[in-house]
């Protein structure tokens, strides 16, 4: 099994690169999310890979990081996604929103990915849901959506923290998915006095520009 490969980026097409390590140029098929976020051509890069043998021949798919590579391998599991359906779906949603996409039900989000239908991305609700931890995949999203508040102690975070969680619950109640609301909290900068409605206010812009 190719763990990591760990080279020069050499080329980079719709959906597939090029990562040149001792010598051999490996192809490596990616989801969008990833091209969207790869250093320039001729730059060294890290790719974490899954290894796909199939009556089709080879194929190596890619990811930046072990988690990523974790979330496709556990897409694999549900039945009826092969490689091609996970790399679509991780290349319409990023891991984070499909991880809360999952825990809170949001099936809706999950078949906006090409080739996804309905029904396919119910069972993808109904599969993963019990091996995701709610509580960690919330607080992990809001851990990447903010910086600012991370130098604040321990108590102000908790406030924010719940804080946030309260502005993500009142904007679903509004009618919002649960990816859309978390990504508009997300984007919000903290201060550790913001109060839920002041993040409210400052989510439901965001909202206009997402």
């Amino acid at each position: 099994m190719i763990h990591f490969i760990h080279g020069t980026l050499s080329e980079v097409e719709e959906g597939l690169i090029v990562v040149e390590a001792a010598g051999v140029g490996y192809g490596i098929r990616v989801p969008a999310t990833v091209i969207g976020a790869l250093p320039p051509i001729g730059e060294d890069l890290k790719i974490y890979t899954y290894f796909s043998l199939t009556q089709n021949g080879v194929e190596l798919y890619g990811f930046l990081t072990r988690q990523d590579r974790e979330m496709f391998t556990m897409l694999l599991t549900v039945s009826g996604i092969g490689p091609k359906g996970a790399l679509g779906i991780l290349g319409a949603l990023t891991p984070d929103d499909l991880r809360m996409a999952i825990v809170t039900g949001d099936s809706k989000a999950i078949s906006r990915a090409p080739g996804v239908g309905a029904k396919t991305a119910q069972r993808v609700v109904l599969e993963l849901k019990d091996k995701l931890d709610a509580t960690e995949v919330f607080s992990t999203a809001l851990d990447h959506g903010q910086s600012s508040a991370a130098a604040g102690d321990a108590g102000a975070l908790a406030g924010v923290y719940g804080a946030q969680k309260e502005a993500v619950e009142a904007l679903v109640a509004l009618g919002y998915s649960n990816v859309e609301a978390s990504r508009a909290v997300k984007k919000v900068e903290l201060r550790e006095d913001m109060t839920v409605d002041q993040i409210l206010k400052a989510s439901l812009k965001n909202l206009n520009f997402l």
